[in-house]
């Protein structure tokens, strides 16, 4: 796909790469997993795939049941889909971020959300960061978004809540232990330099790229969070920390009137470190998951896999013309599997060839009817050809009835119910009603993808729904982790809330 909501970008795989996934897909079993929340592809035993898919559900239900978070089951394309690839090494080839401590990638976006991780296995030491840790710290990123959007946080809560979770461990009788130490930290906390309180605690963390001196911010959140939640003289103050956030408080002021003097918050915290921290072992009772069905791919699929990655992380024009061949050789080789013709409707057109997108479309839903990503790829098709001027204006029509199909094929897939919305804009028509309450509920399916909320937030404040605006807005404006929408975001409210206060 060559973009999506709230796309990250990504650099795409080499062609070394490529060729040794196209290796691999030859001898490979892959295998699928099936739950609530995730969708797992991988070339691994059924057993471990399907304990593994297991262990993400319980890692979910524990974070639920934590944060006291009702039971959620999303609609099947709103899982996170998770790809397993070889080593590390082929993680960092798929990312645009230049950084060689990137071991896993979370890319959330509205209806194909996507992670990658090198293969599964234990570290050969308690030292190692493993790719299933990596994939849980991830995930608590994902569960937070999701759920816990009432306020902005500061970026060292974000990360200490991902670093919290991501040392679960789960016992064999089901019962699950939270709250043991991340050691691969442990050298960054023994020789790093200690990030000051208070540049802690501010909302970004102190974090900058330009700056020397902050190597301990992960290590140093995860330890704050930790002793924050863990301590029984402090309980109470991360929900008084939050609702401090949220009254408009900035992270200073907030910490200050939830975990009062600073200087002792960090004496605390020093001693904290030093002794053994504690644990949280919940039962395999207190919480429930649904099952969990695996089943082999078939040839068709299975060979299509290296384009389906591809294609699902993101290419740019370029690497879509190259990817195009392949894509075609494996659909000729299976031209009756639907889900092989749905990746050739995507590679093609993501090389901008509409009809013939709109064409292998049409052959997986002559197949399976239902198959929302053929669908997608047909509206996006005939989206495009109106755009570029092939088709007339009178065609928007057609184009909103192929995203209605899209819809009705999965009623809670948030993509229809955007591109829905979007058909009105690129007419230069005011939405509808109906546009605008799908738009709205796309943001509830979907509330981690920026660039979702970016355009709830317009359309807020364009009806003069200012205070919905302009909490719609705090998320993006004061985002730890800073995107294309932050700095307009950030402006868009201080005007919402300039005239918010002038209304009153």
């Amino acid at each position: 796909m060559l973009s999506d909501m709230g796309q990250i970008v990504f650099r795409r795989f080499s062609f070394l790469l490529f060729s040794s996934l196209l290796a691999a897909t030859a001898h490979a079993d892959w295998l699928e997993a099936s739950s609530d929340h995730f969708v797992i592809y991988g070339d691994m035993r059924e057993k471990s795939l399907q304990e593994f898919a297991g262990r993400l559900e319980r890692f979910d239900a524990v974070m639920a049941y934590m944060y006291k978070q009702e039971p959620t089951k999303p609609s099947p394309s709103n899982r996170v889909t998770i790809f397993v690839v070889a080593s590390a090494d082929e993680v960092q080839e798929v990312t645009a971020l230049k950084n060689r401590y990137v071991s896993g990638v979370y890319i959330p976006r509205a209806g194909s959300s996507v992670a990658v991780i090198p293969r599964l296995k234990r570290g050969s030491t308690k030292f190692d960061l493993s790719g299933e840790t990596i994939l849980y710290h991830e995930y608590a990123h994902h569960f937070m978004a999701t759920n816990l959007t009432k306020r902005a946080h500061p970026r060292w809560f974000v990360e200490g809540f991902a670093e919290f979770f991501a040392g679960v461990q789960f016992r064999a009788s089901g019962d699950v232990l939270v709250g043991t130490p991340p050691y691969y930290r442990a050298f960054e906390l023994s020789t790093g330099r200690k990030v000051p309180i208070r540049s802690l605690l501010d909302f970004d963390g102190g974090v900058d790229p330009a700056k020397v001196g902050n190597d301990t911010f992960y290590g140093m959140s995860w330890a704050l969070f930790h002793y924050l939640v863990m301590v029984p003289e402090r309980a109470g103050q991360t929900a008084k920390f939050g609702e401090l956030l949220a009254a408009g408080r900035s992270a200073l002021e907030a910490a200050e009137g939830a975990f009062g003097d600073l200087q002792e918050l960090d004496r605390n915290l020093q001693a904290y470190l030093k002794r053994r921290p504690y644990l949280l072992l919940l039962k395999a009772v207190a919480f429930t998951t649904g099952t969990v069905t695996v089943r082999k791919l078939r040839p068709g699929e299975a060979a299509m896999m290296p384009v389906v990655i591809e294609s699902r992380v993101g290419v740019s024009e370029e690497e879509a013309q190259s990817l195009l061949p392949q894509a075609r050789k494996v659909a000729a080789q299976y031209p009756d599997d639907p889900s092989v013709l749905a990746a050739l409707a995507e590679a093609e057109f993501d090389a901008g060839n509409d009809d013939a997108a709109i064409t292998a479309a049409d052959r997986a839903l002559g197949i399976e009817p239902q198959l929302i990503r053929a669908h997608l790829q047909k509206g996006y098709a005939l989206r495009n050809k109106v755009e570029t001027g092939v088709l007339p204006k009178e065609a928007w029509k057609d184009v909103r009835i192929q995203f209605a199909r899209a819809n009705k094929a999965e009623n809670d897939h948030p993509i229809p119910l955007v591109q829905f919305y979007l058909t009105y804009l690129a007419q230069g028509e005011r939405p509808t009603k109906n546009a605008i309450d799908g738009l709205e509920w796309a943001m509830e399916l979907a509330p981690f993808d920026k660039g979702l909320r970016w355009l709830v937030a317009q359309q807020m404040v364009q009806d003069e729904r200012l205070a919905e605006a302009a909490q719609t807005l705090a998320p993006l404006a004061y985002s730890p982790h800073p995107g294309e929408h932050t700095d307009m975001a950030r402006k868009l409210l201080e005007d919402v809330e300039g005239r918010l206060e002038a209304n009153q």
